[in-house]
């Protein structure tokens, strides 16, 4: 840890990946050339990709003890150049205290560096965790353009899904009545 004439210091903190979803990063450079499987220039269509991060993947990040839990999301995302927006994602402290383990999602303004220089060296004490956002609501804003009219296609099939299952539980229940009726004799 270095101390700095304005009474700052800055040190490094390891952060923890916990992705349940994939990360998305942005489509190679104009200057390269995709090749579909067969070897052929692929089309003009620019994709994001996406992939899962390794499982219990980690990152030491020199920070100063001014840098917020945001902006470590922010720049955990930068070093691994992922485009998906900076709030899908929280900086939780995790601890170990008679063999429970404890989650703490850190609000936007706390100082990782400060929060690691109060525990001590222990990552039993306190470690830092990257996680998805669990809000509990959802943050459409947090999402891109494609991504929401996906979310819309699949609600669409479900809710056509739906409506035919519907559909033909009453027209079952029609032809039973209509046999049902054919089959009686007036009273």
């Amino acid at each position: 840890m270095n101390i700095n004439k304005d009474g700052s210091y800055t040190g490094f903190i390891k952060v923890q990946f916990k992705l349940v979803r994939p990360v998305s990063v942005p489509p190679p450079k104009k200057g390269s050339v995709r090749r579909d499987t067969g070897g052929r220039k692929a089309g003009g269509v620019k994709r994001r990709t996406s992939f899962y991060l390794p499982k219990d993947a980690s990152k030491h990040l020199h920070i100063s003890s001014r840098t917020s839990a945001r902006e470590v999301i922010e720049a955990l995302l930068k070093k691994f150049t992922v485009v998906d927006n900076p709030g899908k994602f929280a900086l939780f402290e995790r601890s170990e205290r008679h063999d429970q383990v404890y989650l703490r999602k850190l609000p936007d303004d706390d100082r990782p560096l400060h929060l690691r220089l109060c525990a001590g060296p222990s990552e039993k004490v306190l470690s830092f965790v990257l996680k998805e956002n669990e809000t509990g609501e959802v943050n459409w804003h947090a999402f891109s353009t494609p991504e929401l009219n996906n979310f819309l296609r699949i609600l669409q099939r479900e809710e056509d899904e739906h409506i035919k299952q519907i559909v033909q539980r009453y027209a079952l229940a029609r032809t039973k009545m209509q046999e049902a009726l054919a089959g009686s004799t007036p009273g």
